[in-house]
């Protein structure tokens, strides 16, 4: 497996490095934060992305997308983790796009994806249900009902859901598979209320009481759909972890570069530049995981599953090691408004969770391996 990047993906990465920084960087996020903004990123920006071609990355040509793949999507997630651009990329033309297309529903799949290519459609991913991520727990069901189904359950976290044009519901069928359910929010019986994370971005608690959908809205069935989604969603939440972390990496060195104390700038000091040339190893370590595990996703590898939750895993945590670094070496003021460095450690707290953290993936991998 070889993990540098081709001459298109070269290009993507300087071109999405370029947009961001310009479209979105952190004062952005700012804005809508300290506006309150209802839906919690600048449609006009999303707009941009579908004329970029970064909303239909992993759509296929046939229905409006780029069909770059995984390893694009990567490189464009870790941009929007650097300059903490809040979009609907990961709800949309991830964990929906992903689901579309892992789908026998032709009908569907082509007037959806459509939608998400030309930034027509935000769409959220209903999964989750308690306050930790639980895939093989769902509650939520769907009981057969005439040609179509009822579905009854609570989801929460469902990233974008308040602003969702459709829904993809996880739910728990007769035979006691998942399956993957279109729903409409605005469907008598579907009750979603927003709710404001601790990095300011935007999700729902969604209500459903015995929702009448048709029988056309199943889009499949069994782990083999659900994992396709998940491993697509972990990669790339991966991803732009390692945006986050590394930006909020280089700003600390920076910082420690520059600020002074006792006369001398405290980047000389011998303990900073040792936890610096730890989180620098970390750092490399964790690219490598995410490019693993971009590549599996794209190569079609049976052991895609695997590398995704080993990237999620690694870099939950290095991640997490780079925020609470960059608070520390940075003294009183990164405990204030005034510094960067908080927001990306609240962003990074968000992700660690979304998708499982890096506890749930390591046990997940301990016991596929039978220890």
């Amino acid at each position: 497996m070889a993990l540098v990047l081709n001459e298109d993906e070269v290009m993507l990465k300087e071109t999405a490095e370029g947009f961001f920084a310009d479209k979105a960087p952190v004062t952005a996020l700012r804005k809508l934060r300290d506006e309150r903004d209802e839906t919690g990123f600048d449609r006009a920006l999303w707009a941009e992305m579908a004329d970029m071609g970064f909303a239909g990355v992993v759509v296929d040509e046939d229905n409006g997308g780029v069909d770059m793949g995984f390893m694009a999507a990567g490189l464009l997630a870790e941009q929007m983790g650097r300059n903490l651009s809040a979009s609907p990329f990961l709800s949309t033309s991830i964990l929906a796009a992903t689901a579309l297309r892992a789908s026998d529903n032709a009908e569907q799949k082509a007037k959806w994806l459509s939608a998400i290519s030309s930034g027509e459609a935000v769409m959220a991913v209903a999964l989750d249900e308690g306050a930790k991520h639980n895939p093989h727990g769902i509650q939520t069901r769907a009981e057969k009902s005439g040609n179509g189904f009822k579905i009854s359950g609570a989801k929460a976290m469902v990233v974008d859901g308040h602003v969702a044009d459709q829904m993809i519901v996880a739910a728990r069928m007769d035979d006691d598979q998942i399956g993957l359910f279109l729903v409409d929010p605005k469907t008598s019986g579907v009750d979603v209320e927003r709710t404001i994370m601790v990095d300011s971005r935007n999700a729902a608690r969604v209500e459903f009481d015995n929702v009448e959908i048709t029988g056309e809205a199943l889009l499949g069935a069994g782990d083999e759909v659900l994992n396709k989604v998940l491993s697509a969603g972990r990669a790339v939440v991966a991803a732009e972890l390692l945006g986050a972390g590394g930006a909020a990496f280089e700003s600390t060195v920076a910082y420690i570069k520059e600020r002074k104390q006792f006369g001398k700038i405290i980047g000389e000091f011998q303990g900073l530049q040792h936890r610096a040339s730890h989180l620098y190893s970390e750092y490399q370590l964790a690219r490598s995981a995410v490019l693993a595990s971009l590549t599996a996703l794209d190569e079609g590898d049976e052991n895609a599953p695997k590398y995704c939750a080993m990237a999620k895993a690694k870099l939950a945590n290095f991640a997490r090691l780079a925020a609470q670094e960059g608070v520390q070496m940075h003294g009183g003021v990164g405990m204030t408004d005034e510094y960067d460095i908080g927001l990306y450690m609240k962003r990074i707290r968000v992700l660690q969770e979304l998708l499982g953290d890096a506890s749930y993936h390591s046990d997940q991998l301990a016991a596929q391996n039978n220890y």
